[in-house]
């Protein structure tokens, strides 16, 4: 049986929250990754920023949806997430875009119980948090290559 230490990634990439979006996005691109952690000046992990994350800004904000009860309006959007919508619209920095505390795995996690919170959360990237410092990432290629069969010692 898997464990996460057995499969995670261990070469963290991670950016600030003050990184710039722009940069954030080609740190993505260029590794071929779909979401980066977000450490502090300390390196304690407060977010992550995933490409969902930064496709929310091509978004239109959405208008309100309002029906009349009793002749006053009643909106069936609150403004809480309006307001969030518009701030990761409007994004420039990766404080403003990630998405803040973020579910983590430790590394003695099973694999069956990751795959059930992607495939339950829609999550792609899961930080792997130990004993609170960030050691690494879990991504849905990783779980993938547990499919696939060992290597032969020809086969190398």
């Amino acid at each position: 049986m898997f464990k996460v230490k057995d499969i995670m990634t261990r070469e963290l990439i991670t950016v600030s929250p003050e990184t710039e979006i722009i940069h954030a996005a080609k740190l993505l691109l260029q590794n071929r990754i779909n979401g980066v952690p977000v450490t502090d000046k300390m390196g304690k992990l407060v977010g992550i920023l995933c490409q969902s994350d930064l496709i929310a800004q091509q978004k239109k904000l959405p208008i309100p949806s309002v029906f009349t009860f009793l002749n006053g309006l009643i909106s069936l959007t609150s403004m809480k997430q309006i307001e969030k919508q518009a701030q990761k619209i409007a994004a420039i920095t990766v404080a403003q875009a990630m998405t803040p505390n973020p579910v983590t795995v430790q590394p003695d996690t099973d694999i069956e119980e990751v795959a059930a919170l992607m495939v339950d959360k829609s999550f792609h990237t899961i930080p792997v948090v130990d004993e609170g410092k960030l050691v690494g990432v879990v991504g849905k290629e990783d779980i993938l290559r547990t499919l696939m069969p060992a290597p032969e010692a020809g086969d190398l």
